[in-house]
């Protein structure tokens, strides 16, 4: 991809623009107050923006509209709709008890409610998913899209993923070392601004391409009058596409996840993920807390017109480089393979993965190797996935009856089939895998769909804009990179530091201890991040949502039953934190629901499964033992606490618009 001087120029001045800002604006932070909450004196449209900005990255430009160029298309909007919603309850439900409660981060309120255990508990869960899981996954998709619009795969000797993951995550824990949560406000109205106006030229250039594309380009548009318009086009070549309602079997966003599932990572990542409230805990009063809330459910409406659309775009004009970025991908699954066979042209990569199978299937037992593949990649390469199938069945030594079906490619079967292969291999026939040192592969797939929005500056974006729209993308890598830094070492420096290491610590040294962490979890964070290059996990937006899966459950549960009933025991709150990841995993693992049913829990429906268990175990542990005294929230500020009437008004108004888009897309 070719950058001119003004390209680069306008790059180069955006990013120190970004960082210089926010340097300047926090110059006199002194106390810990000062560098963690901003002094307490952040207004709405700064909240609103920073909100904003500090959610939309790459894990939603790269991830979500990765997302919407498979078969989730319209669907994945779900999470920025109902946001919409959520952010509206958090407004007026949970920001007025952690404001009242003066707290400097969402795990200490846990102690007032419950115990310091559970406060502990919690300050341990979220360091662990912002460094491990939402630090590492926002770098390297940063880096993927670094690596998509160069188009080369090594920097200076280094892999130019991991290249680009140390030069993101160390840039954006320059400025927040520098200047806490001031900083990271002040650089967000920058990044904010840039990203929304970034994603919105995206928008019209691929529309604009969209409307220009010839029938070679998409074949679907042989069967629509030539002289229609580009919106009626797009809905016809995408018709599957436009739905925010997916059948109950779907594997991410079934139906039934939109009535319990999505609401539980929504009302946990807006109401109690720290990185997000950090903002409104800054506020200067309730009602500026409010109406900056609102201002950022408002700007969640237009976000997946700006992401999601794109995405969907991007499968329809380039899907054939998307085959040729799965190319790649694939390389990596077949390491193993000798020498001579890891030698292979773009072209024919179905044909050497075939070479391969054929000169081992003489002797299954000598493989020493199982083979995974997608559903996309078993219909664009159909043969090469019949004789992994083939293959995979014979190193069972033919413990499991296979029959070639001509049929199963048409049906979609062919995955289904392999995966009961592996599934053989690994439970049922677990002694001899052993035995023969059998391995399973990273999947082969057919599309890399993670390289949709690269794509679509790589290939539409020109010269001279260039600049603009990858500084706003890395900007909105800095701008979440930042605020994950930040709250990580807000938590750490001031409930764990504070409480057990240094209890009288002076306010330099919490300052001071603030960007330690910062320095050390950007360098952990970066080590991870290369890592998510491996297939397994299923692109970035997936693995984020997956993850957290583990604790946001119990976390949210916690808070909802303790505000809830104001009698429930410190240890309801400890032991719902602590069987949040249990059932879950032992839901993920044991999967009890192929007894009941023909298909597998997405992960949405088994975060609803996990929550709904841990607030029946509170309410049975408060029916035994229940506290002596109804918890009360104390009044421990100043600040003006008085709700806003205006923030009321627009925040009806927003959640009526979003109920009207659901309606207009079902």
């Amino acid at each position: 991809m070719e950058f001119s001087f003004i390209d680069i120029s306008v790059f180069v001045l955006f990013v120190l623009a970004v960082i210089g800002i926010g340097i300047f604006k926090s110059r006199k932070e002194k106390s810990s107050e000062d560098y963690f909450l901003a002094g307490r004196g952040l207004s709405w449209w700064l909240i609103g923006f920073s909100l904003i900005a500090a959610n939309i990255s790459t894990e939603q430009f790269i991830g979500m509209s990765g997302s919407a160029a498979k078969w989730l298309g319209l669907a994945i909007a779900s999470y920025e709709w109902m946001a919409a919603i959520t952010l509206i309850f958090v407004a007026f439900f949970f920001l007025p008890k952690f404001l009242r409660s003066g707290v400097f981060t969402i795990p200490e309120f846990l102690e007032q409610r419950y115990n310091a255990t559970a406060r502990t508990l919690m300050a341990f869960f979220m360091v662990l998913i912002y460094v491990f899981v939402t630090f590492a996954v926002v770098v390297y998709s940063g880096a993927l899209t670094v690596k998509t619009l160069l188009g080369v795969s090594h920097i200076w000797g280094m892999p130019v993923i991991t290249f680009s993951c140390w030069v993101i995550g160390l840039l954006a824990a320059v400025y927040v070392a520098s200047g806490g949560l001031k900083a990271c406000a002040w650089a967000d109205l920058l990044q904010g601004s840039a990203l929304m106006i970034g994603g919105a030229l995206i928008l019209y250039w691929a529309m604009k391409a969209f409307g220009s594309a010839s029938v070679e380009t998409i074949p679907a548009l042989a069967n629509i009058d030539a002289g229609a318009s580009v919106l009626e086009k797009f809905k016809f070549v995408n018709a599957d596409k436009l739905h925010m309602f997916l059948p109950k079997d779907d594997t991410e966003i079934p139906w039934t996840a939109l009535v319990i599932g999505l609401w539980i990572p929504n009302l946990y990542y807006w109401g109690l993920n720290q990185y997000i409230m950090q903002r409104t805990l800054g506020a200067k009063s309730l009602s500026e807390g409010q109406k900056g809330i609102v201002f950022a459910a408002g700007l969640k409406l237009i976000i997946p017109f700006i992401i999601v659309i794109p995405g969907i775009l991007a499968f329809n004009l380039f899907s054939e480089d998307m085959k040729v970025e799965a190319i790649d991908t694939n390389k990596n699954a077949v390491r193993f393979l000798k020498a001579e066979d890891t030698e292979m042209k773009d072209f024919d990569f179905a044909g050497s993965v075939t070479t391969f199978i054929n000169s081992n299937t003489a002797d299954p037992a000598a493989g020493k190797m199982a083979f995974k593949f997608n559903d996309d990649f078993a219909q664009i390469y159909p043969d090469a996935a019949n004789k992994i199938v083939a293959f995979n069945s014979k190193m069972l030594a033919a413990q499991i009856e296979y029959e070639q079906n001509t049929q199963w490619t048409a049906e979609k079967n062919l995955q289904k089939n392999n995966e009961a292969i592996l599934a053989a291999i690994l439970e049922k026939n677990a002694t001899l895998a052993e035995d023969k040192n059998i391995q399973i592969s990273q999947p082969f797939i057919g599309y890399k769909y993670d390289s949709a929005f690269a794509l679509l500056i790589k290939r539409l974006v020109p010269i001279g804009w260039r600049g603009f729209v990858l500084a706003a993308l890395l900007g909105a890598v800095m701008s979440s990179l930042a605020s994950m830094l930040n709250s990580a070492s807000t938590i750490f420096t001031m409930d764990v530091y504070k409480k057990f290491i240094s209890k009288n610590a002076s306010q330099k040294a919490l300052v001071t201890m603030g960007r330690i962490c910062v320095g050390l979890f950007a360098v952990i964070g970066c080590l991870v991040a290369p890592q998510l290059d491996n297939p397994k996990f299923g692109g970035v937006f997936k693995f984020i949502q997956e993850f957290q899966g583990f604790i946001s459950p119990g976390i949210l549960a916690v808070f909802v039953f303790g505000l809830i009933n104001r009698r429930a025991p410190g240890i309801a709150g400890t032991l719902g934190l602590i069987l949040s990841p249990i059932i879950y995993l032992l839901i993920k693992v044991a999967k009890p629901e192929l007894i009941f049913m023909d298909h597998e829990l997405a992960f949405l429906d088994r975060m609803a499964i996990t929550f709904f268990c841990i607030i029946i175990t509170m309410w049975i542990i408060t029916i035994i033992k229940p506290r002596k005294e109804p918890f009360v929230i104390k009044q421990n500020t100043d600040m003006d606490l008085k709700s806003s009437k205006s923030a009321k008004v627009f925040g009806t108004l927003i959640v009526i618009a979003t109920i009207g888009l659901y309606i207009y897309f079902r």
